[in-house]
């Protein structure tokens, strides 16, 4: 093992029993190309950094590449497998904003991903191995079987999502207690597909349930998604990221907070995300050490970050509008929302063909079809109504995000004439 690895993992000291065997291997190469060329920065002649530049120092950029982007020209450089500095610093200050109940407690500094799926991607490859298992709720987004399952050969444990129309913590519990020193276990708010987000009183259940299990000597990995960060749009749903609640909930549990922008600021294409670790009692040295995993496991994919990406970020959040413009982009997704809302109480018929799934957040919601096939309906749907759904764990997902307010009468009215025609069809 290198001994830059061995070194991170020695500084970890009891924590490192979270990392996988790739976890414990990974490290940040300090004294390859990058810290040597970090210490020539300060050099009359720098020789060291693969980048090109002008005569008089600054960026060689060709012009039908910088007009097109109102930026600096440092905005075509590198940087760095850590991420921007500035950009770094910027989104751990909205943390405290957006999370109140993070202030007093202990976190790292955020490493920038490339937007979440990366960052999914960089627990899996440090936390979860084939000797892991991955505890999740039954409604997941499928990504998470590509990469866990099949990307790192990591064993999924589902257990049920809803009970009674709550989150069923229960379930959850019982999956986490099964045997394994160890778990990760992944949640979700709000979720994809459901568009749920756990209630004030669901989240107590959740991280009192997560606590027991650390308490019996259970190590766990807790990754908190938080994709769709923000987008709650009920009084009593928690509306932090349960990030702050295991940041020091208990030494056996490992935090992890995974967000971006892609969701939270509209800009799905930008590629900008961050991940971000906490655990009771770490200390600064433990939580760079992650940093440096994290760093080093960007630098073994892909060297780092989109620059531009990076640098609009940081122009955008220093824009005087730019909360003002996040809530009128809110405000358009909580119309549609509501109008959902009124649609299936003027539509009780409705009933009779489709159960709808417990939502209040986010861009989506789904239905349960009854008595026929949810594959056969979205291909109906496809054929006969020109209607584009998306089936996953049985259900049909509705993207109200993409759906405009005067057609979401029609996308309800044709999922249940879908279901309908199915099922006169199977009574022939």
């Amino acid at each position: 093992m290198n001994k830059l690895a061995l070194q991170l993992n020695k500084t970890l000291g009891t924590a490192a029993d979270f990392l996988s065997p790739t976890g414990r291997r990974m490290y940040f190469p300090y004294g390859g190309i990058l810290g040597q060329g970090a210490e020539a920065k300060s050099c009359a002649i720098n020789a060291t950094v693969g980048m090109a530049f002008e005569e008089d120092g600054s960026p060689l950029v060709m012009d039908c590449f910088r007009k097109t982007v109102d930026l600096d020209k440092r905005a075509f450089l590198y940087a760095g497998s850590f991420g921007l500095p500035k950009l770094r610093e910027a989104w751990r200050a909205m943390e405290f904003v957006k999370n109140p109940s993070l202030k007093g407690k202990t976190f790292s500094n955020p490493v920038v991903t490339n937007a979440l799926t990366h960052g999914i991607r960089i627990c899996a490859e440090l936390f979860a191995g084939p000797g892991d298992t991955l505890v999740c709720p039954d409604l997941f987004w499928d990504n998470y079987e590509l990469i866990f399952k099949e990307a790192v050969g990591c064993k999924v444990e589902l257990f049920n999502t809803f009970k009674k129309g709550a989150f069923d913590a229960d379930a959850m519990k019982k999956a986490l207690l099964a045997p394994g020193k160890k778990k990760i276990l992944i949640l979700n708010f709000p979720n994809n597909p459901t568009g749920y987000t756990a209630t004030l009183a669901d989240a107590k259940k959740i991280v009192s349930a997560v606590k027991a299990v650390a308490a019996k000597g259970k190590k766990i990995v807790v990754l908190c998604d938080d994709a769709y960060f923000g987008l709650v749009y009920e009084k009593g749903v928690h509306g932090e990221s349960l990030f702050a609640e295991f940041s020091d909930l208990h030494r056996n549990i490992l935090a992890v907070k995974l967000d971006g922008t892609t969701k939270e600021d509209y800009v799905w294409g930008l590629r900008v995300g961050f991940i971000s670790f906490a655990f009771k009692g770490a200390t600064a040295d433990q939580l760079k050490a992650l940093e440096a995993k994290a760093a080093g496991d960007v630098r073994s994919g892909i060297s780092n970050v989109t620059s531009i990406g990076q640098h609009l970020a940081v122009r955008a959040f220093e824009d005087s509008g730019y909360a003002a413009q996040k809530r009128e982009k809110f405000s358009v997704l909580k119309k549609r929302y509501n109008q959902i809302r009124e649609i299936l109480k003027a539509h009780p018929e409705y009933r009779k063909h489709f159960e709808p799934m417990p939502f209040n957040s986010g861009y989506f919601m789904c239905v349960k079809p009854i008595g026929v096939d949810a594959e056969k309906v979205r291909r109906h749907l496809v054929e006969k109504y020109s209607v584009g759904t998306i089936v996953l764990s049985g259900l049909i997902r509705l993207a109200f995000s993409t759906v405009p307010m005067a057609k979401l009468d029609k996308l309800f009215a044709s999922v249940d004439a879908a279901i309908a025609d199915l099922t006169t069809k199977n009574h022939k």
